[in-house]
């Protein structure tokens, strides 16, 4: 079964926002009191959050799809929709995030490191929100945004100063097992260790961590064998100690030649140039072994390599060798720059910048783009006429039909808003003004006017009779 996943791909969706409500107020003696409807909740993310804790993938691995809740409709008496619960998923230290095509979303790096994978919908405005002096009854209500629905990939690059690399059976996870309290799986056979293995070194005041990678072969940066799969996890090591195996019985191997192929895949693989490299001949314990030893190390020292010679079983020369792995660590350490704060960048808009763009297709489609415009048609209930003509006000405000005008069209053409997948279309009828602001009476209701005073009232009855009484008179052929 397996137990260790280091990379998955991950289906998130976030929630939906809330509709808002469109709704008068009632109460005894008072029939019409005015709109109340309340704004819908807003939809809940989809967060990665670092978790220490955790270590593998293996939770995304078996259920892969993840969604978080919606946000609740709002409702009359003013009354907004609760707000949908955020979904927060812990990854281990080192997730690197990626989209579909393989760009890096984020690095997440450090305890509480976090990322919006999902961002929830907004939720739509209820008609109280929406009333003005102009739009005393608003007959409609804005929906709710739909979530941020999207595939990502979680790869895991382990967190750690030193990767312990080299052929199966070199000794890796001995040596771990005796600098460290880790305990690896530890046998005579090739492959034994199927997974990346951590251990904690204290070496003087020094602290670090050393990994132990699964074994590399010929071909591991190509995918062969288990190479490519944990090769990225010595991306982030600033030491790679190489393993020599020093009492090898196959005998077309030995630890020069195993030393040059482990450096030719690292180079094929990429990214591994600037790291120090330490060799360690384990395995010294053995007579043949430390014979080995002797002879091969002038010639790892000429070309520039330090040495150090071990035994995970004999536990000699350990003590070196994590001193002076702790040394390089302090110095890669001090050399990395001293991370300034944080900085906000303020970039305001262009003061020529609309905020939409129009363009003319292949297929003689204008094409509206934009932020603000594709997020109103999501939100519009075209079932509601008057909806749609608060849609068409908005738009017109933005500035749409003007830059349609300057584009070239004409009434009849079509105009799409939004994506190719995901666009609303509709045949052009350019207007002086758009739909609610024409009408003039979209929205309003005179039952909501401010009650006129008794006198008023009487004087507009007699006005109103005298006029109906002009009207007769010219009409009545007996008058």
């Amino acid at each position: 079964m397996t137990t260790f996943v280091d990379r998955v791909e991950l289906h998130v969706a976030a929630g939906n926002g809330g509709h808002g409500c469109a709704s008068v107020h009632r109460e005894k003696f008072k029939p019409l009191g005015g709109p109340d409807g309340g704004n819908g909740g807003r939809g809940g993310d989809v967060t990665l959050i670092v978790d220490q804790a955790v270590t593998t993938l293996l939770e995304y691995h078996h259920h892969p799809h993840r969604k978080a809740t919606n946000g609740q409709p709002g409702a009359g008496d003013n009354r907004t929709g609760k707000e949908g619960q955020d979904l927060v998923l812990p990854v281990p230290d080192g997730t690197v995030v990626l989209d579909s095509e393989g760009n890096v979303l984020a690095d997440l790096v450090g305890q509480g490191t976090m990322f919006i994978a999902g961002q929830g919908g907004r939720g739509g405005l209820g008609n109280g929100a929406l009333a003005s002096a102009r739009r005393k009854a608003p007959g409609f209500a804005l929906l709710g945004e739909p979530g941020e629905a999207r595939d990502v990939v979680l790869e895991l690059k382990t967190v750690a100063d030193v990767a312990l690399v080299g052929y199966p059976s070199a000794g890796k996870s001995s040596l771990i097992s005796v600098l460290s309290a880790a305990k690896p799986k530890i046998a005579d056979y090739p492959f034994t260790t199927l997974v990346p293995n951590l251990g904690v070194v204290t070496a003087g005041s020094t602290v670090y961590t050393i990994a132990d990678v699964p074994g590399l072969i010929p071909g591991a940066s190509q995918g062969k064998g288990l190479g490519l799969e944990f090769l990225r996890h010595v991306e982030r090591c600033s030491v790679l100690v190489h393993v020599l195996d020093t009492a090898t019985l196959e005998s077309d191997r030995d630890p020069v030649s195993d030393l040059d192929m482990i450096e030719e895949e690292l180079k094929l693989y990429g990214g591994l140039e600037d790291r120090p490299r330490i060799v360690v001949l384990n395995k010294i314990d053995i007579p043949d072994g430390q014979d080995l030893a002797d002879m091969i190390r002038p010639e790892l020292e000429e070309r520039g390599y330090r040495v150090f010679e071990a035994s995970a079983v004999a536990r000699t020369g350990l003590k070196e060798l994590s001193f002076a792995l702790a040394g390089v660590i302090a110095e890669a350490r001090a050399a990395k720059p001293v991370e300034e704060a944080t900085r906000i960048v303020i970039r305001p808009k262009a003061v020529d910048d609309a905020g939409f763009t129009v363009k003319l297709e292949d297929d003689g489609i204008y094409r509206v783009r934009g932020e603000k415009p594709e997020r109103w048609v999501r939100q519009t209930d075209f079932n509601n006429d008057e909806a749609v003509g608060y849609l068409a006000d908005r738009l017109n405000r933005l500035g749409v039909e003007d830059q349609l005008r300057k584009a070239g069209a004409r009434a009849g053409d079509g105009v799409a808003i939004g994506a190719e997948d995901n666009a609303v279309v509709f045949d052009w009828e350019p207007t002086v003004t758009a739909g609610a602001e024409m009408l003039g009476r979209r929205g309003e209701d005179h039952r909501l006017e401010e009650p006129r005073p008794a006198a008023q009232r009487r004087r507009d009855r007699e006005t109103e009779r005298d006029d109906v009484s002009k009207e007769y008179q010219e009409f009545d052929p007996f008058a």
